[in-house]
């Protein structure tokens, strides 16, 4: 009998083979099988796969056909395509027989059985070509085809098969190297099948007598003493004992005929090998046994299981070849099995992996993460390198923004050429002319430094886009209040006995830009002396990208920096708004007051939308804000003062000015 526990490993080795993870078994219920069965169903869950089904059924009682019907239903309502049957006897196999395993179609059967199959078949029943058979390696022992037709059957019991099958010998039809003469009394026409097939287990016969004497002999030749005892010329095993004879069986180690080496290991199992058969019904009745791969348990690994696949004919049920056998299918790279509740493991959903996840194997139990600057592609099997994300001069929106920031810059260098070329002009002087060409050389580098913002960020562009932004609106929101201021006092002046005419000219408006300018200069070098801004690969901003930004270093000394320009603004914008009735003809404080309004409105808009935002888009939200407060401020302060010196040149003087100073 096939080693339990060998044929079992073989058989695990030609599940795994053909990826067969959902299989139902069959066995008799004698105690061999039930071992099979346990020994088999542990060898496959510890593989990863599972049984469907286990069906019992009895080797000793013929089975009533309410057993036969269940079987067969759990048989057909079985969603697994494999099935495995032990039918280590002929007498079990005969048993089973009666459910017509071989006709059920759209299963495949793997039999483990030394059972002797014929040559041909019934065409009228229709088997599938869906068996694959465990079975002992079979070998031709010399001279046994000669003591076949040569031998004597009055030598073994009287049955009618032997008898039967000894007359079918001296058939016409039966192959020369056994047909032998028929004697007058025997009839050559009995209808009993002539071939080879019944010699199937003879090389494990002849072993196994082999080993025995050979076993005896040992013991006999052993000089133990009075056990050895001969009645004539017959010995009288009656006078050993089973565990003596045991003892010399377990150590036998010969040569048999064919010069192989025969002996017991250490489970008391010879070395055998092992066929894998696919039983081939072809249309003509012809039972083919095709030998498609062998297994060799005491083989090296890597050696000792083989399966030629193209040799192997299926029932043509099957859609796909080699037909699979799946609780569920199997879940595409990309996707994870989830376990159902409650099921046997091979039986799962299948679930895309989450986002920064991939698979890219089937049936993967965990999504694999990709590494930080990777992402997994639309398919989510494979992780490929994450695309670099920065707002750069060469994209459109980094275009768009280069070309604003541009045609603001000249367009402030233009009003700076009106107001130089027309600076003896009265709507120059008034307010002071100075602050007005620090206000526009001012406004030019806010336009210049919104620049800075764009390309790839480095550690000398990440300095300078926070401080030089902030040095620059400082300057032009310190000119601002220092015009608004002169506004001011330029108005107290003309009124009898005011004691601000000391503070009249230039001195107080340069005092008042150069205090205050300096103050942010020191606010941002407090913050590059503790926490510089720095160049940041940020790799969890956005899916699939790496965002190249700037962090700040110090979030509070860049709040503190926006928050003083906004001081300054506030400033400006109440100073102006109180002087903004004066009764002046051109009062400058009605425009700064329309400018101070956009440029709060521009800067407290973006905080909330700055802090919205992520990558790029977090840049060129500041660059707006920058470009749309800058033209703010260049818009109501100096449009309305081009426009009287371009288009109305009649009102460029000093009586139009003056003529409603006072009411």
């Amino acid at each position: 009998m096939p080693s339990i526990f060998k044929i079992s490993t073989g058989i695990v080795k030609l599940l795994k083979h053909f990826n067969w993870i959902w299989v139902g078994i069959i066995a008799p219920d004698d105690d061999s099988s039930l071992r099979f069965v346990q020994i088999l169903k542990g060898g496959i869950e510890q593989n990863g796969a599972c049984i469907e089904f286990i069906e019992i059924f009895s080797h000793i009682h013929a089975l009533p056909q309410e057993r036969i019907r269940k079987i067969k239903e759990t048989i057909h309502k079985s969603s697994t395509n494999v099935i495995i049957g032990h039918f280590n006897t002929e007498n079990s196999w005969n048993r089973f027989g009666v459910i017509n395993i071989l006709e059920i179609p759209g299963k495949v059967w793997i039999t483990i059985t030394d059972t002797d199959f014929p040559s041909s078949y019934p065409v009228e029943i229709s088997f599938k070509n869906n068996t694959l058979l465990f079975t002992r390696v079979k070998k031709n022992i010399p001279s046994f085809l000669k003591f076949i037709r040569e031998v004597n059957p009055i030598m073994f019991p009287n049955g009618s098969i032997i008898k039967d099958w000894w007359t079918s010998l001296c058939n016409n039809q039966c192959p020369q190297s056994i047909k032998r003469s028929c004697s007058a009394d025997e009839d050559p026409t009995i209808p009993f099948p002539c071939d080879y097939t019944y010699f199937a287990n003879s090389y494990n016969i002849y072993n196994a007598v082999y080993a025995l004497a050979h076993a005896l002999k040992y013991m006999l030749f052993s000089g133990t003493g009075n056990i050895t005892m001969w009645n004539g010329d017959h010995l009288r095993l009656s006078d050993y004992l089973p565990w003596e004879f045991h003892h010399y069986l377990k150590n036998v180690h010969f040569k048999n005929i064919l010069d192989e080496e025969i002996m017991f290991d250490e489970n008391g199992d010879l070395p055998i090998d092992y066929s894998i058969i696919n039983l081939i019904f072809l249309p003509n009745g012809t039972l083919k046994h095709e030998i498609v791969g062998s297994y060799k348990p005491y083989a090296p690994p890597g050696e000792d299981f083989t399966v030629n696949e193209k040799v192997i004919v299926w029932e043509a049920a099957f859609t796909q070849t080699p037909p699979q056998s799946r609780c569920t299918q199997s879940c595409a790279p990309g996707f994870r099995k989830l376990p159902r509740e409650g099921q046997p493991v091979c039986c799962y959903d299948c679930i895309p992996c989450p986002d920064g996840h991939i698979s890219n194997q089937t049936d993967m139990e965990n999504c694999i993460r990709c590494s930080e600057d990777q992402w997994p592609n639309e398919k989510r099997d494979v992780c490929i390198p994450k695309m670099i994300n920065l707002l750069s001069h060469e994209e459109s929106l980094g275009i768009v923004l280069t070309l604003i920031s541009i045609f603001f810059f000249l367009i402030t260098a233009v009003i700076l050429g009106i107001f130089i070329k027309y600076q003896d002009t009265p709507i120059v002087r008034s307010n002071n002319r100075n602050l007005s060409y620090i206000l526009l050389v001012s406004l030019m580098l806010c336009f210049l430094c919104s620049l800075i913002f764009l390309g790839r960020p480095e550690k000398v562009t990440c300095v300078l886009r926070q401080t030089a932004f902030g040095i620059t609106f400082s300057i032009s929101l310190s000119s601002v209040l220092a015009k608004t201021i002169t506004v001011v006092i330029a108005f107290q002046t003309t009124k009898p006995g005011s004691k601000l005419r000391k503070w009249m000219g230039s001195r107080v408006s340069y005092s008042i830009v150069l205090s205050c300018s300096l103050l942010q200069v020191l606010f941002c070098l407090v913050w590059l002396g503790t926490a510089p801004p720095f160049p940041y690969l940020n790799m969890q901003a956005e899916d699939g990208t790496i965002q190249i930004e700037c962090n700040e270093g110090s979030i509070i000394a860049f709040y503190c920096v926006l928050g003083y320009l906004g001081f300054l603004a506030g400033i400006s914008f109440i100073v102006a708004f109180l002087a903004r009735n004066l009764p002046d003809s051109f009062n400058e404080a009605k425009y700064i007051t329309f400018s101070m309004l956009v440029f709060c409105s521009v800067w407290v808009s973006f905080i909330p939308t700055y802090l919205s935002t992520r990558g790029k888009y977090m840049v060129a939200v500041e660059i707006f804000a920058i470009l749309a407060s800058s033209a703010g401020i260049l818009g109501c302060i100096f449009i309305p003062k081009c426009y009287i010196i371009l288009l109305r040149p009649d009102r460029n003087n000093r009586k139009y000015i003056t003529k409603n100073k006072l009411t």
